[in-house]
């Protein structure tokens, strides 16, 4: 089995736990991620959702439960995994004194990888960087930061990919920036796991949403499956779809601490 080519879920989460001494932050956890497709886990800050990425990162150690990324265990395969993955975090890992091709042909030779200059203007090109390419990074916009890290995230060819919180402190227009480039992720194939707190993010992007709440997913489908937990609200005789904020503030709130 290649890292490319596996049957089954690209990701699956059973029975996921995690404590930092009395602080239960995983609660018995699941969830299938599918190939290709773009997973939102959505929640309130201290929710979990860092945690359980970075144990699907192999950087943390869950306390119970098992984890699979690409058919390899987290917990037994770690080097499987993280040659199958790649992680971007909530703040954009460039180098600002370095331009941004530079920034790509520096990750491409650190990871082997022939004609870096090649896989560079590829990605620049991917990205709508062309023309930013030769810039160096302190003059890129925030949404061009950003666009940046999800392409040196993908040098290699990494079929997963793992984006924490990608939009927080972003502008509007830059977060609708990153939000084409996710969706260009899908398009080509790569497997997102999203986590994000934002709900118009969760509700614009993803294939499936699941909503994690005090350690614990309490409601995983599609956003048709999410809005019709709820009926719909009656205005002047007109109905009134719930929105998926709705139905995160009404589950967490029937939720007792």
């Amino acid at each position: 089995m290649t890292v490319n080519q596996i049957q089954g879920p690209a990701i699956r989460v059973q029975g996921l736990t995690k404590a930092y001494k009395d602080l239960q932050v995983l609660r018995g956890v699941d969830f299938d991620v599918a190939p290709g497709s773009i997973f939102a886990l959505l929640g309130s800050n201290g929710a979990g959702k860092t945690t359980a990425v970075r144990i699907l990162a192999t950087l943390l150690k869950a306390d119970g439960g098992t984890a699979r990324v690409q058919g390899f265990d987290v917990a037994t395969q770690a080097a499987d995994v993280r040659e199958s993955i790649s992680l971007t975090g909530q703040f954009a890992a460039v180098d600002e004194i370095l331009s941004g091709r530079e920034n790509l042909v520096l990750v491409a030779k650190l990871r082997h990888l022939r004609n870096p200059g090649e896989v560079a203007d590829g990605l620049l090109a991917r990205f709508a960087l062309t023309e930013a390419g030769g810039r160096r990074v302190s003059t890129y916009s925030g949404g061009m930061r950003r666009r940046l890290d999800i392409a040196m995230s993908l040098i290699g060819d990494p079929p997963v990919i793992f984006l924490d919180e990608p939009t927080t402190g972003l502008d509007p227009q830059a977060r609708l920036e990153v939000w084409e480039a996710v969706k260009e992720l899908a398009a080509n194939g790569t497997t997102v796991l999203l986590t994000t707190q934002y709900l118009d993010e969760a509700e614009q992007l993803a294939d499936r949403i699941a909503i994690l709440h005090e350690g614990r997913i309490i409601v995983n489908g599609t956003l048709d499956e999410l809005k019709s937990l709820l009926p719909p609200a009656k205005v002047e005789y007109v109905e009134k779809q719930p929105t998926l904020e709705d139905v995160f503030l009404t589950l967490t709130a029937k939720e007792p601490r």
